[in-house]
């Protein structure tokens, strides 16, 4: 059962994937269609960024419901997101929908991921939110590459209505697997944010921006980047989207055990100053394509191994707001995400070139890392258990 549980949880991530990370791979499409720049359709992965920092604060306003029966609502909440978006006419349209898209996001990874940890066996903790996670990671190994090929031989929107039928289904899954869990203690809506009068969280949530965004203003525009500079046609770019979710798909699984073994503080630390490192050398090489390719896979490798420590982390140091805790490393990953894309878009506005958003990424994922360092120094060992 508990399989069986934790493979219905990762449904949810795998789609909630798809419906951020696709956008990466069809963004060319999307911008022709529309009558756009590259930089303008950027903004579609900010909206959605930014949908998920907004709707993690539904899990204040629900703390009083059960698990599950939030869960089935986020589920709901994703499906209706996806359609509008498949549908959507134009620009400021598709903006509006990408929002609604990302709403559920930081709330479904903040409750499934209590879920997961209430779940799981005394010591795997990490592992079992890794699983949960690992749904996203095989969006972006299968489902993203499909997405992109869909897109340039029938249409970006049937992306999205893909996203939504799975999400249908993922309400199905979640009514038969998930089992009744008792409601988190009633701390009130003030009491949920007791935890932020700590610099431990804010630390862990300022590592979580900080290397999102720094990853994220080069993966934001990593399709342009493979075909116009590192000399890969469209039609590859497709298989080297695997290879980057297999990245994911290593670094999650690898993540998940090197923090139970582990200080998850220590592993997520170490794995930021690799990425920063990863950043460097793709500016320098973006050019020599094998190169360009393999260190995309370190690069993906780092930013999904970071996922279940961080979200441990959290969990461990929000005392009385586990909900607002859980989902507040959703809303950093994802302001992380927006400000990557942002700053990107920036560099590639000014014609700087598309390999110029890596090196952008580089202090940010150092000063990610600097923050996790102080952390990991100062309060590793003053978490509560999960």
């Amino acid at each position: 059962m508990l399989l069986k549980s934790l493979l219905s949880l990762s449904l949810g991530t795998f789609a909630l994937g798809m419906a951020e990370f696709s956008m990466m791979g069809i963004l060319p499409d999307v911008a022709t269609s529309l009558g756009i720049n590259i930089a303008q359709a950027g903004h579609f992965i900010a909206a959605y960024a930014l949908g998920v920092c907004c709707g993690a604060w539904l899990l204040v306003l629900s703390y009083r419901l059960q698990p599950k029966t939030i869960l089935l609502s986020l589920a709901v909440l994703i499906a209706i997101g996806n359609l509008l978006a498949a549908m959507a006419p134009g620009y400021t349209t598709l903006l509006v929908a990408r929002f609604i898209s990302g709403l559920p996001h930081g709330a479904y990874f903040g409750i499934g991921s209590i879920v997961a940890t209430k779940l799981a066996p005394p010591g795997r903790s990490a592992q079992a939110v890794a699983m949960m996670i690992a749904g996203m990671t095989v969006a972006n190994l299968l489902g993203v590459p499909v997405g992109t090929w869909l897109s340039l031989h029938l249409s970006w929107r049937v992306v999205f209505t893909l996203v939504a039928i799975v999400a249908i289904v993922l309400v199905f899954t979640l009514q038969r697997f998930i089992p009744p869990i008792e409601r988190l203690p009633d701390t009130g809506i003030l009491g949920q944010f007791h935890f932020l009068k700590s610099a431990a969280p804010w630390l862990i949530l300022a590592a979580t921006t900080l290397g999102n965004g720094g990853i994220f203003c080069w993966f934001s525009y990593i399709s342009p980047l493979l075909t116009q500079v590192s000399g890969f046609s469209g039609n590859q770019v497709s298989l080297l989207m695997v290879l980057a979710g297999a990245g994911m798909v290593a670094g999650n699984w690898c993540g998940g055990r090197l923090s139970d073994r582990y200080t998850p503080g220590q592993v997520a630390a170490s794995l930021q100053g690799l990425a920063a490192v990863a950043l460097l050398l793709i500016f320098l090489f973006a050019s020599t394509g094998w190169l360009s390719a393999a260190l995309m896979c370190l690069c993906t490798f780092c930013l999904f191994a970071v996922s279940a420590p961080q979200q441990l982390l959290l969990l461990r140091h929000s005392p009385g707001g586990a909900l607002l805790g859980a989902a507040s490393v959703q809303m950093a990953f994802n302001l992380g995400n927006a400000i990557g894309s942002y700053g990107g878009g920036l560099a590639i506005s000014h014609h700087w070139g598309y390999q110029y958003p890596a090196l952008l990424g580089v202090p940010l994922t150092l000063f990610g890392c600097a923050c996790l360092l102080w952390f990991h120094r100062r309060y590793e060992n003053q978490g509560q258990p999960i």
